[in-house]
């Protein structure tokens, strides 16, 4: 029988943003699920941000109605008290956008997209290059955010 010691564990299972935005991007359940579990073990700052916005892409990916509620309002919990806790990160309002965006009008999610989308624009040249890697790809489908706003340093 083989036991994974824990820093073996911790080893194959950190956290990584580029795998993260991948799977907001194109993951399936199963995907988030797992990237849920991963960061539920984790230390990475951030967590509780990182987690509504997995959450509020799970609701979108899900059948059941009330499933879908309950997940969408756990995740905006999550997104909002990290937004709160810190408010000046660039990452978390991208997040809050992406969801915006695509959220439907019944959850009335989309009262601070432009806000969002200045503060992002005027912090781009601040980010890590993953997370302006993850904008850059998202611009090509957003009808608020666009390339040619932002500057890469």
């Amino acid at each position: 029988m083989l036991f994974c010691l824990p820093p073996a564990c911790f080893a194959q299972q950190q956290f990584e943003k580029a795998q993260f935005y991948s799977i907001m991007d194109k993951g399936d359940v199963k995907t988030i699920e797992n990237e849920l579990a991963l960061l539920k073990g984790s230390e990475v700052k951030g967590k509780m941000g990182y987690n509504g916005a997995l959450l509020m892409k799970e609701a979108d990916l899900v059948k059941r109605p009330k499933r879908k509620l309950d997940l969408f309002i756990a995740g905006r919990k999550l997104l909002e008290t990290a937004l709160l806790a810190d408010y000046e990160n660039a990452e978390f309002h991208f997040l809050r956008l992406t969801v915006e965006e695509h959220a439907p009008k019944i959850v009335r999610y989309h009262n601070d997209i432009e806000r969002d989308r200045s503060f992002i624009v005027a912090k781009f040249k601040d980010l890590s290059p993953v997370v302006q890697k993850a904008i850059l790809d998202y611009c090509k489908e957003s009808k608020v955010l666009h390339p040619d706003e932002l500057q890469v340093q």
